[in-house]
């Protein structure tokens, strides 16, 4: 039985009884959550093993690299360059990145590089490895890229060229990488445990990632026996040529070793923060509302930021998405406490969200890998909330 540490305030046991169910029936190996309600701490818990190579156990400190739950932190960071007046997010990208013109993008405005909507989800010829983590031979890729769809006219998840795209913009606009925008006006304010471009001295505190392997490959089985609202997207991800498969292949080789100290070390702002769960529950606490006396957004950059901005099929993830700029919104398949909660998603399970109507922020972090529609770990612990709202 794992044992869980932690605390939880009055009238949120269920968050810690659907944290030891996710270890005991869900498969979770290590992983934290946190909540906050008002700016006040009132679930914080962790548990299990962060390296079963070792078994080292985790702990209050223990870091795990988010994936895609990154996304929102580096949507923090824009909004805020956006409120003190550095960026106007209704202005052409090409006016902060004059590179980025080339090919026919010169009109496209840096919301829609934030809403999915700029069609640069590929790479007709994709860059090496270490040229991605070296990060400008990226960025000039991309800002060479000719869109595959007219900008605004649809939208589709830029899984992994969000990141260079929108980090892009920071670093022209601010003069400093995304990752070190991130220590020095959010993190070191807020003192959030959560970094893009891992120090070294924080290697040894990170857990490994240990993937599922799935009971089916999905490759082999026929179309007819995947549930029909898969059916498009295992075609897509089974055709080489499809929007599906490219926009996770823009790196050569595609398949990136996240456990890797040069991964964690780089700054990929789309999928390689790493971090705690209270620091992604603290942040979002800090969007819409004081966290020890700090605020990061107004009332009124908020309303803008988590505006909807794109609804409907996606052309990457071939299911309905709904985005705000830089946020992911509710759907019914993405878990969050209200409909007016914004937040993200991460490969696997992670999840960070704020519910401004509750004044509560989450976030979910853990090491097991779990990617599928049965995956229940989150949505079993956003329900706990849910029913300690009540």
């Amino acid at each position: 039985m794992t044992t869980i540490d932690g605390e939880v305030a009055a009238g949120f046991e269920p968050v810690r009884e659907a944290f030891a169910a996710n270890f005991a029936q869900h498969g979770d190996i290590g992983a934290s959550v946190c909540v906050y309600r008002d700016g006040q701490p009132v679930v914080d818990l962790w548990g299990g093993i962060a390296d079963p190579d070792t078994a080292r156990p985790w702990t209050r400190d223990t870091l795990q690299l988010v994936y895609s739950a990154t996304k929102g932190v580096t949507a923090t960071a824009a909004h805020l360059l956006s409120q003190r007046g550095a960026l106007d997010l209704d202005a052409p990208v090409a006016e902060y990145w004059p590179e980025f013109a080339a090919n026919g993008k010169s009109d496209i405005p840096v919301r829609r590089l934030l809403s999915h909507q700029a069609g640069l989800v590929a790479l007709d010829q994709p860059v090496s490895l270490a040229e991605a983590l070296a990060w400008h031979p990226m960025t000039a890729a991309l800002a060479a890229q000719r869109p595959v769809w007219t900008p605004g006219t649809a939208h589709g998840y830029h899984g992994r060229t969000y990141g260079w795209l929108v980090g892009e913009v920071i670093r022209r606009v601010s003069g400093r990488t995304p990752g070190r925008f991130l220590a020095e006006e959010i993190a070191a304010p807020l003192d959030l445990d959560f970094f893009i471009g891992l120090p070294a001295n924080e290697r040894d505190r990170v857990s490994r990632m240990v993937y599922q392997q799935p009971e089916v490959d999905l490759a082999t089985v026929p179309l007819e026996a995947i549930p029909e609202e898969f059916r498009e997207l295992v075609a897509a991800m089974r055709d080489p040529n499809s929007l599906s498969t490219r926009a996770f292949a823009v790196t050569d080789p595609a398949e990136i070793d996240f456990n890797s100290p040069e991964v964690q070390a780089a700054e990929l702002p789309a999928s390689n923060g790493i971090g705690t769960a209270r620091g992604l529950a603290r942040m979002y606490a800090a969007l819409i509302g004081e966290v020890d006396g700090v605020r990061l957004l107004t009332p009124e950059t908020l309303a803008s930021a988590t505006k909807e901005q794109a609804n409907g099929l996606d052309q990457v993830l071939m299911i309905p998405s709904r985005f705000s700029s830089g946020y992911m919104l509710p759907t019914d398949t993405n878990p969050m406490t209200g409909p007016n909660a914004f937040g993200h998603a991460g490969r696997g399970g992670s999840l960070a969200f704020a519910d401004p109507e509750h004044g509560i922020s989450f976030g979910y972090v853990m090491n097991h890998i779990i990617e599928g529609p049965d995956d229940a770990r989150a949505a079993s612990l956003v329900e706990a909330v849910r029913r300690s709202l009540a």
